[in-house]
């Protein structure tokens, strides 16, 4: 089978042949490839040679185009600082109040440099590979996560408890037509599957009711114009979500990408049969800071606990940081390939 092959089988609740691999590796890939940040992000030929090369040395099935998590937030009119070699990052909101929504610009993303860039991108990597490995674009932040760097967290934090709240329905509802433009753009560069994250959406910031007055809706939003345009969709919440896995479930996504924070064993229950596991090996105390022997054991007693299931993706819990050990991301590979699921 084909990368791109059993990356579809894990998505249709069929065994692969071989344990389906989707990494979120762009900045070990860019530094293993001689490569700056900062010239990662300028350049889509630098981005396709990245994960080409990346793709080359390893060997997976899936690639995940990302650059950063403030590329809608630019696009948004946030300042955004970029650091030479970090990805670039947001230090503070747009918005002085919830007041203010109704003097943002209206939006056309697609002007805003870095998100042509990653569109371009995508399209030169699915021209290189066409249906040999399977091209995750990633869009970015979610809604609720894309209106935390527009108002602040801490400031959207306190209007979810202060504010009536049809004005932080107004923010969400903006940062939605920036996500979905983004999916569409996705769409016409040609990406197999669309995902986004939604981290401060996440138990360790809101309550699962919040989360599912102000998040849950607009994920569901962006997952059916995903559909809409005939494309899976994966979600990515970090930390532990277990308390929130039946109405992450509830989004309709095919794919959930679940931090090594939440239970394994319980996610893998809840989601048989119903949607697709991607994750969750430590990507820093694991891959980044453990031995290969530490990596073949997390690796193994993940596979085991998917060994009857195969709506599986192996893949870290999170982006797999830059000063990962090439040895241990080739162990975790090793081991994957090697496992022998159990006849049926």
């Amino acid at each position: 089978m084909t990368g791109y092959e059993r990356i579809q089988a894990a998505l249709s609740g069929k065994r692969a042949d071989k344990t389906p691999i989707m990494l979120h590796n762009f900045m070990m890939a860019a530094r293993e490839a001689g490569y700056t940040m900062e010239q990662y992000r300028n350049d889509p030929k630098i981005i396709a040679d990245t994960f080409i090369r990346a793709v080359e040395k390893y060997q997976y099935d899936g690639i995940t185009v990302d650059i950063d998590t403030v590329t809608l937030t630019g696009a948004c009119g946030v300042p955004v600082d970029f650091p030479n070699d970090e990805p670039a990052r947001s230090h503070e909101g747009l918005l002085d109040s919830l007041m203010d929504v109704e003097q943002l610009k209206p939006l056309r993303i697609q002007t805003y440099k870095y998100v042509d860039i990653w569109c371009e991108a995508v399209y030169l990597l699915k021209q290189h590979f066409q249906q040999e490995i399977f091209i995750r674009g990633n869009c970015d932040q979610a809604p609720f996560s894309l209106a935390t760097m527009l108002r602040g967290t801490e400031n959207l934090m306190l209007d979810l408890c202060l504010e009536p709240q049809e004005r932080v329905f107004a923010l969400l509802d903006y940062c939605l037509e920036a996500t979905t433009q983004f999916v569409s753009l996705m769409k016409g560069a040609g990406a197999d599957m669309i995902s986004n994250g939604d981290s401060p959406a996440g138990p360790s910031m809101m309550s699962p009711e919040m989360y599912q007055t102000f998040a849950l809706p607009y994920e569901k939003k962006v997952c059916d114009w995903s559909h809409q345009q005939g494309l899976p969709y994966l979600l990515h919440i970090c930390g532990n979500t277990d308390i929130i896995l039946d109405d992450m479930i509830s989004v309709g996504a095919d794919v959930l990408e679940l931090d090594y924070l939440t239970n394994t064993l319980v996610a893998e229950n809840k989601m048989r049969d119903r949607v697709a596991f991607a994750g969750n090996i430590d990507p820093s105390g694991v891959l980044a800071l453990g031995t290969p022997a530490l990596v073949a054991e997390k690796t193994e007693e993940l596979l085991r606990i998917f060994q009857d299931n195969p709506r599986f993706i192996l893949n870290a819990g999170c982006a797999i940081p830059p000063t990962t050990p090439a040895e241990n991301l080739e162990t975790m590979i090793r081991v994957a390939r090697d496992f022998e699921y159990p006849l049926k």
